[in-house]
């Protein structure tokens, strides 16, 4: 019985690890048709209707992602999270109307800065096609990493830290 116990382990082990590197394979190649340029955009309309200015000389992260995807409920946890300590701003991207983001945040008890992408331009202008979608830029607002599907706390933290 400890025999077969310790066999089921190791399989569990190996099947473990080999997820985990195809889901990261996956992600790099997603990955490589975002857009690699430097972040050229100073602001954001936040869906309270206020302008968001970014911080000079800080890492920004931007996380796109929508109310209608199952991974990015399973990530929204890890996006609070961040944004206590980071700068971290998130796009709804056609997710409905202010009203339907705001009940889904509420919902869930997500305070994070959101802008709505109600129609997808700024998701289109950073090639974003898969959720959610993760980009992190360093002080210099140049891209410094970039993911697409779920990422853990602790490696956006990293990251974010990282990219100072």
């Amino acid at each position: 019985m400890k025999n077969k116990l310790l066999n089921y382990s190791k399989e569990i082990f190996l099947f473990l690890i080999f997820i985990t590197i195809f889901s990261n394979l996956l992600s790099l190649y997603r990955s490589n048709n975002l857009n690699q340029d430097s972040i050229d955009v100073n602001s954001f309309t936040l869906m309270d209707g206020s302008s968001y200015m970014l911080s000079e000389n800080k890492p920004i992260l931007l996380h796109f992602w929508a109310t209608w995807c199952p991974t990015c409920k399973a990530e929204a946890g890890n996006i609070e999270t961040i944004s206590k300590e980071f700068e971290v701003i998130t796009i709804a991207t056609k997710s409905g109307d202010n009203s339907n983001i705001q009940s889904y945040l509420k919902s869930r008890n997500l305070t994070f800065k959101v802008v709505n992408d109600n129609n997808g331009s700024l998701a289109e202008k950073f090639n974003i096609s898969v959720f959610p979608t993760t980009i992190i830029y360093d002080k210099n607002r140049e891209i410094f990493y970039s993911d697409v599907g779920y990422t853990t706390t602790f490696g956006l933290w990293l990251r974010m830290w990282l990219a100072k």
